[in-house]
């Protein structure tokens, strides 16, 4: 099978097109045969060696896949799937926890569900259970040109936010915001706090979705609403913050984690359920996934480049052809 494989932890500089074994299912695992990949941040990071998980090298990338199953698991054999992957999933085949991988609408092309599995289930994972959103609440969505934006601000509006605020920089990224459903469209490099309280009466942001970290965080607690939950989701600025906890005690503020590959340790069943939710949103019209750029697997490290240097809108995807 053909494969981008990393051979060094040099970034997209260390990963190679070659030809691999195919892989072989074990007890557990479901052998599917991959029509499209996501690129994600978690993908970028391994491919550096910065990663917590630090695979012995040479491996192959890739943590979602979209494709039909080959054999393994207890789906028949040609049923089109979504699955997150331990990696390996820059490859024609990959192998997936049976668990983890979910049967498709026929509505949902396989560019769209690769780039779905991640991004969707972390954006389900923060604003439903981890910042308890309810209907008419105002959501405050930063970095929201890129998968996790797009994708929070997509399941704010099947959950019933009453005002989806994002934060984005330059005009790509805000177009990419206002496609995915946005309300409010701001600028991040402009007055977005005050813009925040302007749009909210006073009130501020109920939920925030906070994917990029840095002064972002500490930022955001000056514009959210009494009892208002500020989720974690990362650091795509590149720095953890700090902050001083007693604006949490004035405001009743709520600080929360959402790690959907956490989660997944937690409660093996919670990430079926809410793909299957998220499905019938989309049978039902309620959820509309965003594909950013799809690049061929040969061009696949120019797809981690241009992740890594924020040159991308939505959730970039790779297609084996």
């Amino acid at each position: 099978m053909r494969a981008l494989q990393l051979q060094e932890a040099t970034g997209p500089d260390g990963l190679v097109l070659c030809e691999l074994d195919d892989p072989v299912p074990t007890d557990g695992m479901v052998l599917i045969e991959v029509h499209a990949a996501g690129v994600g941040f978690v993908d970028m990071l391994m491919t550096k060696g910065e990663y917590q998980i630090k695979p012995e090298l040479p491996f192959v990338p890739g943590a979602e896949v979209a494709g039909v199953v080959v054999s393994g698991g207890g789906l028949a054999p040609g049923t089109r799937v979504a699955a997150t992957t331990p990696f390996n999933g820059y490859a024609e085949l990959a192998l997936a926890p049976e668990s983890l991988v979910f049967p498709i609408p026929d509505a949902l092309p396989f560019d769209a569900a690769a780039g779905f599995v991640v991004n969707y289930q972390t954006a389900h994972l923060g604003l439903k259970r981890r910042g308890r959103l309810a209907p008419g609440e105002t959501v405050l969505v930063h970095g929201a040109g890129g998968g996790v934006g797009t994708a929070s601000i997509d399941v704010a509006q099947a959950l019933g936010a009453g005002l989806v605020i994002a934060v984005a920089g330059g005009a790509a990224k805000q177009d990419a915001a206002r496609a995915a459903g946005a309300d409010v469209v701001l600028d991040a490099a402009g007055d977005w706090k005050q813009a925040v309280r302007e749009h909210t009466g006073g009130r501020g942001a109920d939920v925030v979705v906070d994917p990029v970290g840095g002064d972002v965080l500490a930022e955001s607690l000056r514009c959210m609403a009494p009892e208002g939950r500020l989720l974690v989701v990362g650091f795509a600025s590149g720095r953890i913050p700090e902050i001083k906890v007693n604006r949490l005690l004035l405001r009743q503020h709520d600080l929360v984690g959402v790690n959907y590959g956490g989660a997944i340790g937690v409660d093996q069943g919670f990430s079926a359920e809410a793909a299957a939710e998220m499905f019938g949103w989309i049978e039902e019209g309620r959820l509309h996934p965003v594909v950013g750029a799809v690049y061929d697997l040969a061009d696949g490290a120019e797809a981690m480049r241009a992740f890594a240097e924020r040159r991308v809108t939505g959730k970039p995807v790779l297609l084996m052809r």
